[in-house]
């Protein structure tokens, strides 16, 4: 795994720090590549809804009802 140094503002790494302290992971690194882990997948679904409203507009409707669109959206955020 590549290694990197990174800075953070104080406030941030003193979040980090607690977070590390409450057991919720057990290093500053481990916590940083969760985030970016859900960062991506919320850019996932971000890019899906961006492509669903661009096809939208240029037909001008869509035969999906707002359920369907949103049990599509949650099995992208699952899957």
């Amino acid at each position: 795994m590549p290694r990197q140094s990174i800075s953070f503002t104080e406030p941030n790494d003193e979040w980090l720090k607690a977070q590390v302290n409450k057991n919720e992971y057990s290093s500053k690194s481990e916590l940083v590549n969760d985030l970016i882990r859900q960062a991506r997948k919320q850019q996932i679904q971000i890019d899906w809804v961006r492509a669903k409203l661009d096809k939208a507009e240029e037909s001008g409707f869509t035969n999906d009802d707002k359920n369907e669109i949103l049990a599509q959206s949650k099995s992208l955020l699952n899957g």
